[in-house]
């Protein structure tokens, strides 16, 4: 063997060394408890989902799935947790769009880069927001809406789980896009927000499914429409608002996420696990019941909705001058 070539054999050896140990670690992951940390209270869209997966994941490999709450912040300090944390799957996060889009734009300073520091896995699935209203104000159709706002400005108001959600926004985005002058009422919360428009104290609502519809069969709330770009296949005979006020669209979502860094190999195998977990019909039918759709995309699929969802929350947050607490 010549000088140069045991060099390069030498040289080669390194990076033959590291690529058998990440197919290895991928190999033989799960080989302990894996940990999904969520940035919000039990009960929340986000966590039950994340309950669900941790346990379709534990019966699927084995190995105990825990499922660690730490709220604050709007999700940033789990979000920054996350973020800093091994590379190795055994830490993940269930977040949001609010997390991984909106918040960048609502406060000064967040522990974390929606892009850079972390590593997407798969969406698990639409978060659907309708519009709610108090059964007693008269009011029907998305047209109602406009047309009792514009008759009463500055009168109607609406709840929202909280500034900078979704739910918050879908109604900026209803005052851009139809000029109607309605007011903002923010909640800590989407239980609060409906248990107010249930008392009559505000008159609408943007709330997840999951809060809305188990209440309307007290006859006290009305679902008016829900704010996806399509109907709500589990209730076809609502409308969207855009089927009304053409452009509107406030998606919202949840998925998973490892730090960044962690091996393709892992998150490749952590994206198969939860796409046969979420395609079931079990799954789907669970999911249905919290508002959600499942999606179970790719990993590139889900790191191209965070890359739209940064340009459109920006966007949005800028023209609706909300400020950055």
């Amino acid at each position: 063997m010549t000088p140069w070539s045991r060099r390069a054999v030498l040289g080669a050896a390194p990076f033959v060394f590291l690529n058998t140990s990440r197919a290895a670690l991928a190999q033989a992951y799960p080989a302990r408890p894996i940990t999904i940390v969520i940035g919000y209270t039990p009960g929340a869209v986000s966590d039950l989902a994340a309950r669900t997966l941790a346990e379709g994941l534990r019966q699927e490999w084995g190995q105990p799935v825990i499922v660690d709450n730490r709220p604050g912040s709007g999700s940033n300090l789990a979000a920054g947790y996350v973020a800093r944390a091994t590379p190795d799957g055994y830490t993940l996060m269930v977040g949001t769009d609010a997390t991984m889009t909106s918040n960048v734009y609502l406060y000064r300073h967040t522990p974390f880069d929606p892009v850079k520091d972390f590593a997407p896995i798969i969406n698990a699935g639409a978060n659907i927001i309708c519009l709610a209203v108090n059964a007693e104000l008269p009011i029907k159709t998305v047209a109602d809406v406009i047309a009792y706002a514009r008759a009463n400005p500055g009168k109607l108001t609406y709840g929202s789980s909280g500034t900078g959600s979704p739910h918050h926004l879908a109604g900026e985005l209803l005052h851009q896009k139809t000029g109607i002058d309605i007011v903002h009422i923010p909640y800590k919360g989407g239980g609060a927000a409906v248990n107010d428009l249930l008392g009559g104290h505000i008159g609408m609502a943007f709330l997840s499914l999951s809060a809305a519809v188990p209440q309307v069969g007290t006859g006290r709330i009305r679902i008016v429409a829900v704010v996806e770009k399509t109907r709500y296949a589990a209730l076809p005979d609502i409308p969207t608002i855009g089927e009304t006020v053409p452009g509107f669209e406030m998606s919202s979502w949840v998925g998973m996420f490892a730090p960044a860094g962690t091996p393709g190999e892992i998150v490749a195998k952590l994206n198969s696990a939860a796409a046969k977990i979420l395609k079931t019909d079990a799954m789907k039918e669970k999911l249905a019941v919290l508002g959600l759709v499942v999606d179970a995309g790719t990993p590139a699929e889900l790191a191209e909705t965070v890359r739209e969802g940064l340009k459109v929350r920006g966007e949005l947050i800028k023209a609706a001058g909300i400020q950055a607490e």
